[in-house]
C-alpha cells in the first residue's frame, strides 16, 4: 500500500519522508498543502520564485489550449447528445482505455502528486474529482483552481479521475491522436487524460466541459462567465471569451467577487464552479487592475511570464513567449470575495464583446429574445488567442454561448436554459463592447478600461434604466443617449466615425455576418427578428 501524507500535517517540507511501496513504486503525495507543493516544485526545478512571491513556470511548446487534440469518448452515453464536430472530436472507448493503461504504467516510474477536490460550489451540484499529476506545480494549480472541500464528497457521488502526465508522448499512428499530446474525456468511466501537455489550462477547461455536460441534466445552466455581487447582494454575470474583460471587469474593488470564469445558475443560486482565478496578465498594471495585481503573491503561479533573471522582477508587457500569459491564484488572494463561493440569481447579465469593426455601441440594452440571439451568436474577437496554433493575434469570431469549445451539448440546450432563467427571475441583459470605436481595428480607438467600468457601474446601479434611449439602426438594439460618467459622444457609434458612408457599409457587413451565423440554429421567428437587420 502507498503511504499517504494528508494536509493536516505540519507545513515543514523536511518532515516528509519519501518511501517506496513493496513493488518499488514511489510514494504517493496526497493532499499536500500548497506551501509544500511550492517548495517541492522549487526543489525539483520546475520553475522559479520571483520577487513578488509568485512561482513562474514555462509550459513548453504549448502556451495555450490545443483544440485539435481534444477528444470525447463516443459511446452509448454520449453518441446522441454530444454536438460532434470541430470542438468535440470522437474517440473510440478502446483507444482511450489503452492510453489510460499505458499512462498508468508510465506514471509508476515517476513521483506523482494527488489531491481530492470538488468542482462546483453547490452542495447539490458539485462533482468530486481525484487529481493525479506528474508535476508538483500542476497539483498546486489544481488545488488553487478547484475547491478544497471539507469534507470530501459528502453525498458519496462517483469520483472523477483526472490524470495529467506531460512527459508521456502519444504516438498518433498507434493511439489515434492528432499529435504527441492529447486531452481525452470518458464520461462513462468518469476519467480524464491529459498527456504530453504542460499548459495547465487544459486541466481547468476539461473539468468545465464535464460540468457543461452534467449540469443541464439537473436543469442548471452552466456558463462561461464571471460573477460578482454588490453590498446589497445583487449579482452580475459577465460573459465573454478570454481577453474581452471578463476577469478584469468582475474584479471590482467596490464589489465582492464570486468567481472570474465558470459558474452554474440554478433555482435561487449562482455558484462558482471553481475555487480560484486564472487571469490573463498581458499588460497588467496596478492602476487599471489593482485586484489582480494584489492577488499575485506567494502561492500564485505565473505561466510563461518573462522576468529579469538578476532582479527577479516580472515584465507583464513582454510577450516574447506568448500573449496568453496567466496568473493562477486561489480566491483567498482576493480580499473582497464571497467566502461561500455563491450568490443569488443575477439582476444583470452582461455579454462582453470585443468588436473589431467599430460598429457595436459601447452598451446595448437587450430584450429577452435579443438575449437569446446574441447568446447563440457569441460575437466577439479572439484577443491574444488562448488556442495553440492561432494564426492571428486578434480576429473576429462567433463563439456560441461565449465559449463554444467548452460546451459538449448543442448550443440550443444552453440558450433554452438561459431564456428559462431570465423568464423566471427577470434578469436584465446588456451587451458591453470592450472593443473599438470611431473605426475598425487599426483605425479607430479601443474603449479604455475606466470608460467600460463606468458603463458597468451604470448598469449595476440601475441608472441606465432611467436614461433616455434610442434605437440603433442596422444593429437593431436599444442604446442610452445619456449615461452617468460616460461621454455622450461615444454612445452612438455612428457619431464617432468621420465617414458616415464607411460606417453604414461596415454596419451592413457585420449585420450580414450575424445573419449567416444565426442561420445555423433553429430559432423562433421572434428571436430571428430581434437581431441585426440585413
Amino acid at each position: 500500500m502507498f503511504k499517504v501524507w494528508h494536509n493536516s500535517l505540519p507545513l515543514k517540507l523536511e518532515i516528509i519522508v519519501f518511501a517506496e511501496d513493496p513493488k518499488g513504486e514511489r510514494i504517493l503525495n496526497h493532499n499536500l498543502p500548497i506551501d509544500h507543493l511550492l517548495q517541492t516544485a522549487i526543489k525539483n526545478g520546475e520553475g522559479i520564485q520571483v520577487k513578488n512571491g509568485a512561482f513562474v513556470v514555462s509550459t513548453g511548446a504549448r502556451t495555450g489550449r490545443s483544440p485539435a487534440d481534444r477528444f470525447l469518448v463516443d459511446d452509448s452515453l454520449t453518441h446522441d447528445v454530444v454536438d460532434w464536430g470541430e470542438h468535440n472530436q470522437p474517440i473510440e472507448s478502446e483507444k482511450f482505455l489503452n492510453l489510460w493503461d499505458e499512462s498508468e504504467q508510465h506514471l509508476k516510474t515517476k513521483e506523482k502528486y494527488t489531491a481530492d477536490l470538488h468542482v462546483g460550489a453547490s452542495a447539490d451540484h458539485y462533482q468530486p474529482v481525484t487529481i493525479e499529476n506528474e508535476l508538483a506545480w500542476h497539483n498546486m494549480f489544481c488545488q488553487s483552481l478547484f475547491i478544497q472541500p471539507e469534507p470530501f464528497n459528502p453525498k458519496k457521488k462517483d469520483v472523477w479521475q483526472l490524470r495529467s502526465v506531460p512527459s508521456f508522448k502519444c504516438d498518433p499512428s498507434r493511439h489515434g491522436t492528432n499529435s504527441d499530446g492529447t486531452v481525452m474525456v470518458n464520461f462513462s468511466t468518469k476519467q480524464i487524460l491529459i498527456l504530453g501537455i504542460g499548459y495547465a489550462g487544459e486541466m481547468k477547461k476539461s473539468m468545465f466541459g464535464i460540468m457543461n455536460f452534467i449540469l443541464p441534466e439537473d436543469d442548471v445552466l452552466s456558463m462561461h462567465c464571471a460573477a460578482n455581487a454588490g453590498e446589497s447582494g445583487d449579482v452580475s454575470l459577465f460573459f465573454g471569451l478570454s481577453g474581452t474583460g471578463k476577469t478584469t471587469l468582475s474584479a471590482d474593488p467596490d464589489r465582492w467577487l464570486i468567481g472570474d470564469d465558470e459558474h452554474g445558475w440554478g433555482d435561487g443560486i449562482v455558484f462558482n464552479i471553481e475555487g480560484g482565478c486564472y487571469a490573463k496578465t498581458v499588460d497588467l498594471s496596478q492602476k487599471n487592475e489593482p485586484v489582480i495585481w494584489n492577488a499575485i503573491k506567494n502561492g500564485t503561479i505565473l505561466e510563461n511570464v518573462i522576468f529579469d533573471p538578476k532582479t527577479l522582477e516580472v515584465d507583464y508587457k513582454n510577450q516574447s513567449l506568448t500573449e496568453n500569459t496567466r496568473a493562477c491564484y486561489p480566491l483567498s488572494h482576493v480580499e473582497q470575495h464571497l467566502e461561500k463561493n455563491y450568490g443569488g440569481e443575477p439582476q444583470n447579465i452582461i455579454f462582453l464583446t470585443c468588436d473589431l469593426s467599430g460598429v457595436m455601441p459601447p452598451v446595448s440594452i437587450l430584450s429577452k429574445e435579443q438575449a437569446a440571439y446574441h447568446f447563440l451568436s457569441g460575437y466577439t474577437a479572439k484577443v491574444g488567442s488562448t488556442e495553440l496554433g492561432s494564426t492571428a493575434e486578434i480576429a473576429s469570431t462567433f463563439s456560441n454561448c461565449f465559449g463554444a469549445p467548452f460546451f459538449p451539448r448543442k448550443a440550443q440546450v444552453y440558450a433554452d436554459l438561459l431564456m428559462k432563467r431570465i423568464d423566471g427571475f427577470g434578469s436584465k441583459v446588456f451587451i458591453v463592447n470592450s472593443g473599438w470605436t470611431g473605426g475598425a481595428y487599426g483605425v479607430g480607438e479601443r474603449f479604455n478600461i475606466p470608460t467600460t467600468r463606468n458603463i458597468i457601474k451604470a448598469i449595476q446601479s440601475g441608472s441606465i434604466n432611467e436614461s433616455p434611449k434610442a434605437n440603433l439602426d442596422i444593429m437593431n438594439v436599444e442604446i442610452p443617449t445619456e449615461l452617468d460618467g460616460v461621454d455622450t459622444k461615444i454612445l452612438n457609434p455612428s457619431e464617432t466615425w468621420s465617414d458616415q458612408g464607411l460606417y453604414k457599409k461596415a454596419a451592413e457587413d457585420l449585420a450580414k455576418k450575424f445573419g449567416e451565423n444565426i442561420s445555423k440554429f433553429d430559432v423562433t421567428d421572434e428571436i430571428l427578428a430581434s437581431g441585426p437587420i440585413r
